[in-house]
């Protein structure tokens, strides 16, 4: 499918009514983002590009890729099955001239220390990603993570980072690429999304690595009690709905300056929070089954400073986390098999 890029003289860029957007979109968010432009702009031309999932694991027996089809049930653009790691692959998008590329793709497993195969996906491909949004002049929004931050204390501050896993290292290698490709092309938009701990619709299929918000949903609903570790009410998260997530991503195609941005809510709330609002959406009171923490130099809180991002965005997330919960119940229960479509 051959797409042409829409004259300009009849549009802004950031109107986004009749763009090529080009994603990684098989997964959790860039599926989501998917919808949302389908929904939204239904003159858009979408193309996705993920590898999608098969049998591969990695060392700690996790999938490499949680693409899965049934997150593009109803999706009605352009499709292209391919690896970014594959030359060959990436040379399939060169049919197209993209307005915007959001860059979701990763291997995201913070447990994964195969440094190897997490740098070349991640960072190695990268390189790729910004000459092809340099080349259609496109917008790039890519996906960084909070990661970069380690065990710092909170709140967490972009400038001060110190990575603790191959992951968060190849996500902060990522932001000073770009950093640097952005200041030798200052006439580009490129912004880093430092995402915090996200949960809503669409995450089902990441398996373990989905959030504690639909795993203790389902484990509640399985009728069985949910599981927390010891002092719960101590380790606290920057939980983000991804409805906020979508809305980061929209704004970060006009900031006022580029450069990486914290996407949380900027408050912290605890595991044992988000066992008591599922059990009051679910009208449950089963007592908590907690058990020994098994991972050493676990992080006690994380908090985002979203200063930067209120002000070089105009970022305001709207859900507190009983808001995403509740708006997110039904797909827990939906997947679950309690309640039907």
């Amino acid at each position: 499918l051959m797409i042409r890029r829409p004259p300009r003289s009849t549009q802004s860029r950031s109107s986004a009514a009749s763009d090529v957007y080009k994603r990684q979109g098989a997964g959790f968010i860039g599926s989501n983002l998917a919808c949302y432009f389908q929904n939204n702009f239904p003159s858009s031309k979408i193309i996705i590009f993920d590898c999608f999932r098969n049998n591969d694991l990695l060392s700690n027996g996790n999938l490499k890729s949680f693409g899965h089809y049934k997150n593009l049930i109803g999706f009605q653009g352009t499709i292209i099955c391919g690896n970014l790691n594959f030359k060959d692959d990436l040379l399939k998008l060169s049919q197209f001239k993209f307005d915007f590329i959001f860059h979701q793709a990763a291997i995201s497993d913070t447990r994964v220390y195969d440094q190897e195969i997490i740098m070349r996906t991640n960072t190695n491909s990268f390189y790729d990603i910004l000459s092809m949004a340099k080349k259609d002049d496109a917008v790039l929004v890519y996906a960084s993570s909070a990661a970069t931050y380690g065990n710092l204390p909170s709140p967490q501050v972009v400038g001060v980072e110190a990575p603790e896993n191959p992951y968060g290292f190849s996500k902060l290698m990522m932001d000073q690429i770009a950093f640097d490709f952005s200041k030798n092309n200052p006439d580009m938009i490129i912004v880093g999304l430092r995402f915090f701990n996200v949960y809503g619709p669409k995450e089902f299929y990441k398996a373990q690595t989905a959030s504690m918000i639909i795993q203790l949903g389902h484990q509640i609903l399985d009728g069985n009690r949910p599981r927390l570790f010891y002092n719960s009410d101590k380790i606290f998260r920057d939980f983000i709905y991804i409805e906020d997530v979508i809305q980061a991503n929209i704004k970060a195609c006009s900031p006022t300056k580029n450069g990486t941005y914290n996407v949380g809510t900027g408050q912290s709330r605890t595991f044992q929070d988000i066992a008591d609002i599922l059990q009051s959406e679910l009208n449950t009171r089963m007592k908590i089954d907690y058990f020994q923490n098994p991972y050493d130099g676990y992080q006690m809180q994380t908090s985002a400073d979203i200063e930067s991002t209120k002000e070089k965005l105009g970022f305001n997330p709207k859900f507190s986390l009983e808001m995403g919960i509740k708006d997110y119940i039904h797909e827990i229960k939906t997947l679950h098999g309690t309640e039907c479509t």
